[in-house]
């Protein structure tokens, strides 16, 4: 495939996109996207769930209510929906004397919000967290269903190298997510790229390779 060719098809939302020739991974489109949360999972709503060794989904009663924290041994929260957009009240100053690290993030649940502004430093964030055994992150919105979700998921496709398939597929195991539509078509672009670079990576082994054997 070429390079044009990849860019055309990746424009398209609604296009599979199989970036490695030699590879049987595909990058669904959108809409089978959506279907992977409307088959085959058992997961029940419930206020929180553990999704991955450490991190937590839950919604807005989870993250105010501080005993339950204190309960679960929660050492940072990123907040999915800090700000004007439907937000969570809480902030730094909620979990003061809870030895709590704390990050808002200000997204908005529509399709049109561009949530990947936030998919690199919200990945940073947990991923720094986790660095230290004893931590637990909560990751939250105001249903833990779509915003906290779509960071999460762009948590484990970023640093813990899951496709976005790979990611959904473990994540809604847990817990009943559902990332909108908008949402869906930027986690599709972050695997696009994800994969592009591996591609890179492959194909700069394979040439030093190629040099060394001349």
């Amino acid at each position: 495939m070429t390079s044009c060719a990849l860019k055309s098809r990746s424009r398209n939302p609604y296009a599979a996109v199989q970036v490695d020739p030699d590879s049987d991974y595909i990058t669904p489109g959108t809409l089978d996207l959506e279907q992977l949360f409307w088959t085959g999972s058992t997961a029940q709503y419930t206020h929180v769930n553990q999704v991955w060794p450490r991190i937590y989904i839950g919604d807005e009663k989870t993250a105010l209510e501080r005993p339950g924290l204190r309960d679960l041994g929660i050492s940072h929260i990123l907040n999915a929906a800090e700000g004007k957009w439907n937000n969570v009240l809480s902030g730094a100053n909620y979990y003061s004397g809870m030895n709590i690290q704390y990050y808002g993030v200000e997204a908005d649940d529509k399709p049109t919000f561009n949530i990947s502004q936030y998919f690199s430093p919200a990945a940073e964030f947990i991923h720094e967290a986790l660095s230290h055994p004893q931590n637990k992150v909560l990751v939250h919105c105001v249903m833990g269903r779509s915003r906290s979700a779509t960071l999460v998921l762009a948590y484990l496709m970023t640093k813990q190298n899951l496709t976005v398939v790979d990611a959904i597929e473990h994540v809604r195991q847990h817990r009943c997510i559902l990332p909108n539509h908008g949402f869906l078509k930027q986690l599709r672009a972050l695997d696009i790229a994800l994969q592009e670079n591996k591609l890179r990576l492959k194909r700069e082994i394979q040439e030093r390779h190629h040099k060394t054997a001349l």
